[in-house]
């Protein structure tokens, strides 16, 4: 069963309900993975996304703030939530196809902006959030799994404008990329994304602040799709909307894609 898969941080699913909706019908991904919804999950505009084709919802949300959604036009079934680092936030959701493979939909904390936790509280949350995956995936060992979503770390040199000058930055902090590395670790987790595209530069988010985004080009790579080793080579044609970035309105991070043959 082939199907595309895309996720998508779209800082707020109501504010910009109408550009989820052009991604559904210029696109149309088979599943839509959405992060930072802000909105309780019963004010999801669902007749919208329904009348598009997309039936099937799987969320968690609070008012205002975080909130996972996977939206999908194939069956699939609640598979439960983690409130990592107990933080109270809905921040991960999962949901299991009818072929049995489960999709992760996952929010982590940005961290703040001082990258020492006994300095910054919103640091330390991060890292345990971050620890606490892996010990899941560590004990609870996934197969036939994808997870994707913000994860606020762009890991690799080239996943950054400027590795030097980010060293020391939130995101691309030495002790973030290891942590994260031992999220991917524990499940045996690929980058889905980077054995599609294995070199370049590959940002999926610039910030608000930048006056021309476009012409500056100080991107991150925040968002990810991985897959576990039993289904990774199963997928292909990985791909970032940068264009997105430059809609009406838009979220500060763009979608990213990839298929599934499976």
């Amino acid at each position: 069963m082939p199907f595309t898969l895309a996720t998508w941080n779209i800082n707020s699913v109501r504010l910009r309900e109408s550009l989820v909706a052009r991604l559904m019908t210029e696109q149309s991904p088979d599943i839509l993975c959405l992060q930072e919804c802000k909105s309780p999950v019963e004010n999801i505009a669902m007749a919208q996304f329904q009348d598009l084709g997309y039936r099937h919802m799987v969320a968690r949300g609070q008012k205002g703030y975080n909130g996972v959604a996977i939206l999908s036009k194939l069956p699939l079934m609640d598979a439960g939530s983690r409130d990592f680092a107990n933080l109270g936030h809905a921040r991960h959701v999962a949901a299991r196809l009818e072929n049995g493979v489960t999709i992760h939909n996952c929010y982590v904390p940005a961290g703040g902006d001082i990258p020492d936790r006994d300095l910054n509280e919103k640091f330390g949350q991060k890292l345990d959030f971050l620890t606490e995956m892996r010990d899941l995936f560590r004990w609870e060992k996934p197969a036939r799994s994808i997870l994707v979503g913000d994860l606020n770390i762009a890991p690799r040199e080239d996943d950054v404008w400027g590795h030097k000058q980010l060293l020391k930055i939130v995101s691309h902090t030495p002790v973030e990329v290891d942590h994260l590395t031992q999220v991917m670790d524990a499940g045996d987790w690929a980058d889905i994304t980077r054995a599609d595209i294995p070199t370049g530069l590959l940002y999926s988010w610039w910030s608000y602040r930048a006056k021309d985004w476009d012409a500056a080009d100080k991107g991150r790579r925040l968002d990810h799709i991985w897959a576990t080793s039993d289904i990774a080579k199963s997928a292909h044609s990985s791909r970032i909307l940068r264009d997105v970035r430059g809609w009406e309105q838009p979220s500060d991070h763009v979608p990213v894609f990839a298929t599934f043959d499976l």
